[in-house]
């Protein structure tokens, strides 16, 4: 299976302030990714990273044969990055609709996914079907959440980026995410990167895995490997369990 993106060497941060060093991975195509390790280890910084929004002070990124780290952060989306930051950035002034058709695109010559029209964004998110005519104010969070995974998705891309996509969900919005997920990476085959706090859920789903420390990889291998071996997942993260705790899922 051929690598979609390919990571090389590749240091980044804000400014003068550098958060990421020498790190390197590759994805294959049609494989999803999970990007773990604790609070301020670079794990968003590599999402900003590979879409344009930090200082990238060497290394390469390479998407699909595009050298991506040579492209401002518009023409990233274009190459075929659909990134959904923590911020989620929809467009709150324009309804459902007009958030997901303002920005779609269609799909790349070659592509192996079915299009992602706006119909099929519904068919997925059936919460936004219902309220594709009300405002970005006017929809919960779990719903804005939806909303800006089916922007990402309208655009049609190669890799889907997700910066923590559960964060402050209930739990009945976490379960509809997950599954809509699932679908569209493990069972559709779109490639993904998907940063979350609660690494057994997102394991279960990805392919790979990749544990960031200090803005250095310190552990990349299968997802399944990783979610059977809870004490090496806690000592990666960092976490401290009282004895005869049960590691859950």
């Amino acid at each position: 299976m051929a690598d979609l993106l390919q990571v090389e060497a590749l240091s980044a941060g804000y400014g003068e302030a550098v958060v990421l060093t020498d790190v390197s991975f590759a994805l294959a195509e049609g494989q999803t990714l999970a990007l773990l390790g604790r609070n301020g280890t670079g794990k968003t910084t590599l999402m900003n990273t590979l879409a344009g929004a930090t200082r990238q002070h060497g290394g390469r990124i390479q998407l699909g044969g595009v050298q991506l780290h040579r492209l401002p952060s518009h023409a990233r989306a274009e190459a075929g990055i659909g990134w959904v930051p923590q911020e989620r950035n929809i467009f709150k002034s324009l309804t459902v609709h007009e958030n997901i058709t303002a920005v779609a695109r269609p799909p790349r010559a070659g592509s192996t996914t079915r299009p992602f029209t706006p119909e099929r964004i519904y068919a997925l998110f059936p919460r936004l079907a219902e309220r594709r005519g009300n405002l970005g104010t006017q929809l919960s969070g779990g719903e804005q959440q939806m909303l800006a995974v089916g922007r990402a998705l309208a655009l049609n891309p190669r890799l889907l980026l997700l910066d923590e996509p559960l964060e402050g969900l209930a739990p009945i919005i976490v379960e509809e995410l997950l599954r809509a997920i699932a679908r569209i990476t493990r069972d559709e085959g779109l490639s993904a990167i998907i940063v979350e706090q609660h690494p057994q859920a997102i394991l279960a789903i990805s392919h790979q895995a990749v544990v960031l420390d200090h803005g250095n990889v310190v552990h990349s291998g299968e997802a399944a490997a990783l979610a059977a071996q809870p004490a090496l997942l806690d000592r990666l993260l960092g976490v401290v369990r009282e004895p005869g705790a049960v590691h859950g899922g």
